[in-house]
């Protein structure tokens, strides 16, 4: 009987045996991983802690669900003056009476912007782009939950506009 010799596969330069079904071995697996990962009736039941491994308490989900639940989100969107909006522009935000800013973020490709702080105290938040004059505003956090604002920024004299 005459042996097999190998073929090379030309796209990729490996040598694979033609009788190999690689793909039937992965689609197998698939499989395999798919009807362990099923939720059979009863199996919770049946289901034992490993050791070694710690199990939560019931209380650390509602912790880790709740951490930001006291914060303040400054949401918000920067256009130009012509009203379109304006990528990149730079975010600042720190508490009022201080100078360096605490909370940085840029607006995304839509212009918007969002910010999570602490609730219940003042800041002071700074919006600055290439190009064009920047702003700044006071907010309180003491109300809501949210605060929605809308910047238009005028072009800088002399500069140049995105």
């Amino acid at each position: 009987m005459k042996r097999k010799e190998r073929v090379s596969n030309p796209s990729t330069g490996s040598s694979w045996h033609p009788f190999v079904r690689r793909r039937h071995l992965i689609c197998s697996m698939q499989i395999l991983a798919a009807a362990l990962s099923l939720d059979l009736p009863g199996a919770a039941a049946r289901a034992m802690p490993r050791p070694g491994i710690p199990t939560r308490a019931a209380g650390d989900e509602r912790r880790k669900k709740d951490s930001h639940a006291a914060d303040f989100v400054l949401f918000g969107t920067v256009f130009t003056e012509q009203g379109l909006a304006l990528h990149g522009a730079e975010i600042r935000v720190h508490p009022a009476g201080r100078k360096k800013p605490h909370w940085e973020a840029r607006s995304d490709r839509r212009g918007e912007f969002a910010v999570r702080v602490p609730r219940g105290a003042d800041y002071e938040l700074n919006v600055t782009a290439n190009g064009f004059r920047g702003e700044t505003r006071q907010i309180s956090a003491s109300n809501d939950n949210r605060r929605d604002m809308v910047f238009r920024l005028p072009s800088a004299a002399g500069g140049k506009s995105k």
